[in-house]
């Protein structure tokens, strides 16, 4: 907790502190990370050009043998289907 909350709590009402019927704090920590958590660095890298262009032509592929087995014969996402 910052200072805010805890001056906060031991001032009285009338001077801008919390009202008598306001819960107590929890106990344990949000579920949420703080504002200036930062997340651990990532352990993958990122695609190459080579391996992305890999990448994109085996799901072109993929859409057109499904596209072929749904007997459409027009894979979905080409400029005929938008």
């Amino acid at each position: 907790m910052g200072c805010a909350s805890t001056v906060a709590d031991r001032t009285p009402t009338a001077m801008g502190g919390l009202p008598e019927d306001t819960p107590a704090r929890p106990s344990t920590p949000s579920a949420y990370p703080a504002v200036n958590d930062v997340p651990p660095p990532r352990s993958s890298t990122v695609l190459s050009s080579a391996d992305q262009k890999k990448l994109e032509d085996e799901l072109a592929a993929a859409r057109s043998r499904a596209a072929a087995a749904a007997g459409t014969g027009k894979p979905a996402g080409t400029a005929a289907s938008q």
